[in-house]
């Protein structure tokens, strides 16, 4: 296959498969499981269940995450994907080596989405036990705002940032030769990190805002993809920053003035 032909190819099966994710979540929200794609119940899928059913429905939350991660965040890696696929052209297993980068760059979100989902739980637990908390609940909703917010104009943010933002000096630098498999997944697996690293604060909205909401995963999937990929795309940060603080200020005031 000619090497125009085999990127082209590349790039429309990474763009099938987070076409998919989208359908399939699409789908799941209007399924008999849409629960799953939703963290309002999962404090209380523990309670009165056998450890396998928790284990199942576990692995269904965390499914669902995976879904969202494929759909929000594998846009925002395509550079990179594209940049490792031309410098692996030559080789016979270049389509396994780019599944591997995928992977490795899937596999860390997903390590991201679990730690999530446990913080997430323990938040819920914490508000079936502490009155304030249930009197209070719009705490849930100005704090991820306001953390997300703070963080758009925070060093670490744009240190991670720059790094996803240069996909070919970031696989010149992890590509060291031999253990090709290993190696592609390494790559995935680093960027991920970077990808974790400036994304993490925006990717929690969605537990405040609701882990199945379409809307919304479209919405920060774009400001991701523009953050990450298009040329001014760093200017965004500081104001969606002001504008998430404002949003966050807003909901505290709010009770403050209801309460008064």
């Amino acid at each position: 296959m000619p090497r125009s032909l085999h990127r082209n190819a590349t790039t429309l099966s990474v763009g099938l498969l987070i076409a998919l994710a989208w359908f399939a979540l699409w789908a799941w929200e209007r399924s008999p499981y849409a629960r799953y794609l939703h963290h309002g119940e999962l404090a209380g899928f523990v309670e009165g269940n056998e450890l396998e059913v928790v284990l199942e429905q576990g692995a269904l939350y965390i499914a669902g995450w995976l879904l969202m991660t494929c759909a929000m965040m594998l846009p925002t890696a395509v550079p990179l994907i594209q940049a490792f696929e031309r410098m692996t052209a030559q080789r016979d297993d270049r389509r396994r080596l780019v599944a591997l980068v995928i992977a490795g760059y899937l596999g860390v979100w997903l390590v991201f989405g679990v730690a999530a989902h446990l913080f997430d739980f323990g938040l819920h637990e914490l508000f079936e036990h502490i009155a304030w908390l249930q009197t209070n609940p719009w705490v849930f909703g100005a704090a991820p705002l306001l953390l997300a917010g703070l963080f758009q104009f925070s060093e670490l943010k744009y240190r991670c940032l720059d790094r996803c933002r240069a996909p070919v000096g970031f696989i010149f630098q992890h590509w060291r030769g031999g253990g090709a498999g290993g190696q592609s997944f390494a790559i995935g697996a680093h960027h991920g990190l970077f990808c974790v690293g400036c994304c993490w604060a925006l990717m929690l909205l969605m537990f405040a805002v609701g882990t199945g909401n379409i809307g919304w995963m479209l919405a920060l999937g774009t400001i991701m993809a523009i953050e990450k990929n298009h040329p001014r795309g760093r200017l965004l940060g500081e104001p969606l920053g002001v504008a998430l603080i404002a949003w966050g200020t807003a909901i505290a005031f709010e009770h403050a003035w209801t309460w008064q």
